[in-house]
């Protein structure tokens, strides 16, 4: 292999020319500085790439007439010449770019890359394998930027030195990308994607400080994999913590597969020669097909806004570029298609600093659709989950309302309710306050395995058919008269539970996706008291199996903790009221609540 300075190299290059730089972390910045100094004497050649570290000198105003970059995804080195008109902006998925090289809809004259030392007839393409392999393959002239500090990558990594044209030696070090600190909006994002994510799930996760705290988040899973088109520090740490084991991968068992990687010169070591580290090209880590190969996949992308019917924005915003739809769309559609499979889309509730709402009404004009509504699954904010996937416009406004930050849930109810997107008067808890997540929890009772958490108006549809799935003498316990319907508004008013004055806990069947309502124990209390009235009801199917038990005794550590002395209702039996004093008795020996419990009457023995 003989090499040629980087001037030499480039000196083939004429006027017109569409240029592929490589990617991420892997961007050759000697041949970028060539480049550069080369295009001047040009006119009119086509700089493009994906996201890159390195500085991008060609996309300064200095440039026009002889360079315009053309952006795959816009990086922050780009944005503003994007912005300024004096680049260009291509929308893609990911997955399909190497075949746009192939199939000549974006012939590529040349490709700058850089490359491992040779090993025989072979090169690696080290940390970033993504476009540039078939750039590579398709190119007219490759250039090769060789730096003993890129590692060499196991997977489908490596292109043929027959496939380059030019060497040039290039030692140096390779671009880091240091993690971002936490936000408390973001940890609160990864608190709650936690609840989300199940042992044994193969996850993908993008770059930022959400996505870092999301990771830092799934400390203590068990045997989660990872088929991700990008890995950061953050999942080096899972895997040296023993989180990510791969075990349970339908596709690559026990190995980390990816395209690229941007972190630490730790990141980059780790994965050198190493088998457990798969680098494969973006047409096979994002094809939707390959992805839901993997069994409950889980995709996990940003957005820069969502709208009240499940639209996400995640490229622009009121006509401004600010990003790309990369792979967001491959992975939610390949992640849905997966048996057991989930797609979540994170942000943080507020931009601005805090005078936005990333939740809206309806998208801004100019703002662009990545994901479309019939893509959505489920959406996280610091305030919450919101499940779309298969649910009515209506249902979506008022999950989406409810994790919107609290100052501007008011105004997108009216909003929603003048575009017809909520019926008028639609009950909706007070604004303030996030979703008590702490207390959703897992509970096996007999052979029923049980999802315990707070209601939330999002469960209307569940508490409409736990209703009619009520005998009418289990109405007329509850409710003192054999009902045979409920208003809407009274349904709606079952599930707008403030969380200050009332509480409400629902024991919900896990049946796969499908979560079934089967019981119900709520509370409610005057302002200034500490005595609460306790209404309890299960369906009669799963009487008499301990849900009822079960969820008095969750209600009874919740409201002592949140100041609840004493408990009133109607008799039946003195099962719930040794419970609760027993229950009370568990949470004072913790010093979690009151001296003590006072039983106002006995209570509904439903076991």
């Amino acid at each position: 292999m003989k090499t040629i300075t980087a001037a030499q190299a480039l000196a083939p290059l004429r006027s017109g020319q569409r240029v592929l730089v490589g990617s991420g972390a892997a961007v050759p910045q000697a041949l970028v500085a060539a480049l550069s100094a080369r295009a001047m004497a040009l006119s009119d050649v086509e700089v493009m790439h994906l996201m890159t570290l390195a500085k991008a000198p060609y996309a300064a105003p200095s440039f026009k007439g002889h360079v315009r970059h053309n952006a795959l995804f816009i990086g922050a080195n780009t944005r503003e010449a994007v912005g300024a008109g004096l680049a260009d902006y291509t929308p893609c998925f990911l997955h399909e770019v190497p075949g746009l090289f192939r199939s000549g809809h974006l012939p590529l004259d040349a490709a700058l890359v850089q490359i491992a030392p040779p090993r025989g007839a072979l090169a690696s393409l080290g940390v970033s394998v993504d476009v540039v392999k078939a750039a590579v393959e398709n190119a007219a002239y490759v250039v090769a930027l060789v730096n003993p500090n890129m590692p060499w990558t196991e997977g489908d990594s490596t292109v043929l030195l027959s496939d380059i044209d030019a060497f040039v030696d290039g030692a140096g070090p390779i671009l880091e990308l240091p993690l971002r600190e936490a936000t408390a909006e973001a940890l609160w994002i990864g608190r709650y994607v936690r609840e989300l994510v199940e042992d044994g799930s193969t996850i993908q996760v993008g770059i930022g400080a959400i996505p870092d705290a999301v990771l830092a988040a799934l400390a203590g899973k068990k045997d989660l994999g990872i088929h991700s088109e990008m890995i950061s520090d953050g999942v080096l740490d899972l895997v040296n913590s023993g989180v990510v084991t791969g075990k349970k991968k339908t596709l690559h068992a026990g190995a980390v597969v990816t395209s690229f990687c941007m972190g630490s010169r730790r990141l980059y070591d780790a994965v050198a020669d190493n088998p457990a580290f798969l680098f494969h090209p973006s047409d096979y880590v994002n094809d939707p097909v390959v992805i839901a190969s993997n069994q409950k996949m889980v995709s996990i992308n940003s957005a820069l806004l969502v709208d009240l019917t499940g639209q996400v924005a995640a490229d622009s915003l009121n006509g401004r570029l600010y990003s790309g739809v990369g792979g967001q769309v491959d992975f939610v559609r390949g992640a849905t298609a997966s048996r057991g499979g989930k797609s979540i889309i994170v942000l943080p509730s507020t931009a601005k600093g805090g005078t936005v709402s990333r939740i809206a009404c309806t998208l801004s004009p100019g703002t662009g659709v990545v994901t479309s509504r019939a893509d959505i699954d489920y959406v996280v904010t610091e305030y919450g989950i919101a499940s779309l996937k298969a649910k009515t416009i209506r249902q979506r406004a008022v999950s989406l309302i409810q994790i919107a930050h609290p100052r501007f849930r008011a105004d997108l109810a009216k909003e929603a309710a003048k575009l017809g997107l909520l019926d008028a008067g639609h009950v909706l808890p007070p604004p303030e306050g996030a979703y008590p997540i702490e207390l959703q929890s897992r509970r096996r009772v007999g052979e029923l395995e049980l999802v315990v958490r707070p209601l939330s108006p999002a469960d209307e549809k569940a508490m409409k058919d736990l209703f009619y799935a009520q005998s009418e003498e289990t109405t007329a316990l509850r409710f003192g008269t054999p009902l045979s319907r409920l208003s809407e508004t009274q349904f709606q008013e079952l599930v707008a539970i403030d969380f200050r004055t009332s509480m409400a806990l629902g024991a919900f069947l896990c049946e796969g996706r499908r979560r079934r309502l089967v019981g119900v124990a709520r509370y409610h209390t005057r302002d200034g008291e500490s005595e609460a009235d306790l209404h309890v009801a299960v369906r009669d199917d799963f009487q008499r199996k301990g849900v009822g038990s079960e969820l008095v005794r969750a209600l009874a550590h919740t409201g002592a903790a949140r100041g609840v002395e004493s408990f009133r209702g109607e008799e039946r039996g003195p099962g719930i009221a040794r419970l609760l004093r027993r229950c009370f008795s568990e949470v004072r020996e913790r010093g979690l609540g009151p001296n003590g419990m006072r039983i106002w009457a006995r209570l509904s023995d439903i076991r």
